[in-house]
Parts: structure tokens; sequence; C-alpha cells
């Protein structure tokens, strides 16, 4: 039988990566993520994520989408279009298959995401 998924039960060990330096707008940002959920098969990962001030440009492929809630910090995000949004405590977004754009980190931000990747 599936289990619960309580993140405050797990301990996974945390990745860590910059952006790819053809993408950097300002800084150099370390961004870490803690894993707590992954399908089998991949397309479905859930965890906790943080980051450092810093910006970087932002492609999402046609089969990607992420949910996510801020727990602590503020971030922006901004459209091609210039269109910007910013974010802190409590805020929930989901950013769609296809969006481009430029992620901004104001204040080290830490929130929860959720990312589905769909073949095709």
């Amino acid at each position: 039988m599936p289990k619960l998924t309580v993140f405050s039960q797990q301990t996974p060990p945390p990745v860590y990566d910059r952006p790819r330096p053809d993408r950097l707008v300002k800084g150099n940002p370390l961004r870490t993520t803690w894993e707590h959920f992954l399908t089998e098969n991949g397309d479905l990962s859930a965890g906790i994520w943080s980051c450092e001030p810093g910006a970087w440009n932002i492609a999402f492929g046609p089969g990607k989408d992420e949910f996510f809630c801020v727990i602590e910090g503020r971030l922006r995000i901004t459209d091609n279009d210039s269109q910007a949004n910013e974010f802190g405590p409590g805020d929930a977004c989901i950013i769609p298959a296809g969006f481009s754009g430029t992620f901004e980190v104001l204040e080290a931000v830490r929130k929860h995401y959720v990312l589905i990747e769909r073949q095709g």
C-alpha cells in the first residue's frame, strides 16, 4: 500500500546547483533542493527549494508545469512582456508549460514546490 510522504518526517540530502552561466542576469546564486517525493517514472517531484538573491532567465518546456508556495523570503517573476509579479510568505503560483521570463530572488527564499514534467 502506498504511504504518505510527510515532509517533516524526512531528511532528504540537499542537492546544490547554480543557474547556467548563459542564463544569469544578476549574481550567481546558490540554489538548494530537498526532493521529498519523486514518482517512479520521474514525471512528478515535490520538495523544498531555497535560493540566495540573484536573477536568471527561465524557459519552461512544453510539458513542464510548477506549482510553488513561498515559505520565507521574496521573489519576482517577470514574463517576456515585462509583466512582473512578486511573491512572499504564503503566496502561491503556477508557472505554466511554455512560460519564459526572468526569475529573481529579492530576499533569500524558501518554497514548497511540485513539478510535473509530461512527455510529448
